[in-house]
């Protein structure tokens, strides 16, 4: 059975591979939620009102178009569940447009769910690498593994390693120079979703306990 089978492209679903950056051009309340504008200029040509983006691990339908700018309603769980709502003008996130059935799957399959938020513990030099560290919750913690994926901020990393509270993640220069994670501080937050295959297999083995 192919990926068409198991999971409904209407709804967004992403690889973690970046395509480029926006930039927040304006967050403005709306209670009980904001709508948050970004300029786009390397995919709103072909963008339709209706499309999901992924911005920086999230995913967002876009609700108006205007030349290069591109905007999106966030509700209040969004804004309770991501770091959308603490974006500010001038900010840059990561960007990538729904895949298609027949793309291939250079990253890992991303829903553009997020499940929490982790920060930034450590970040170490390494030649032209960086190491990170994050702290995160630790139900989120649980559904990570060495050499998992993960996705932070959108971006499918490989998992390095994993402590009670921490995980660690090398970033490449590529990664570095293309994405927002180069930009990262000691104290910053980030959005997390864990492994979807993962998730899977954990709620099939608490179904089974419960049913035993």
């Amino acid at each position: 059975m192919g990926f068409g089978g198991l999971f409904d492209y209407s709804s967004g679903m992403f690889t973690g591979l970046v395509e480029t950056l926006g930039r927040v051009v304006a967050a403005t309340p709306e209670p009980p939620g904001m709508r948050l504008a970004i300029e786009a200029e390397g995919i709103a040509a072909d963008a339709r009102i209706g499309d999901s983006i992924c911005t920086s691990g999230c995913c967002l339908s876009i609700v108006r178009l205007d030349g290069p700018r591109l905007e999106f309603e966030l509700g209040p769980e969004t804004l309770a569940r991501t770091t959308l709502g603490r974006r500010r003008a001038g900010e840059p996130v990561n960007l990538e447009r729904s895949m298609r059935p027949t793309d291939r799957l250079g990253g890992h399959l991303v829903t553009g769910h997020v499940d929490g938020i982790g920060v930034l513990e450590s970040r170490i030099e390494e030649g032209d690498w960086v190491s990170c560290r994050f702290t995160a919750p630790r139900n989120l913690l649980a559904q990570m593994a060495s050499k998992g994926s993960v996705a932070i901020d959108g971006v499918s990393l490989t998992v390095v390693d994993v402590d009670p509270t921490s995980f660690g993640v090398a970033l490449i220069p590529h990664t570095l120079a293309c994405t927002t994670l180069g930009d990262l501080a000691v104290g910053d937050a980030v959005n997390l979703e864990t492994d979807l295959v993962f998730k899977y297999v954990a709620r099939w083995l608490e179904a089974r306990g419960a049913a035993s």
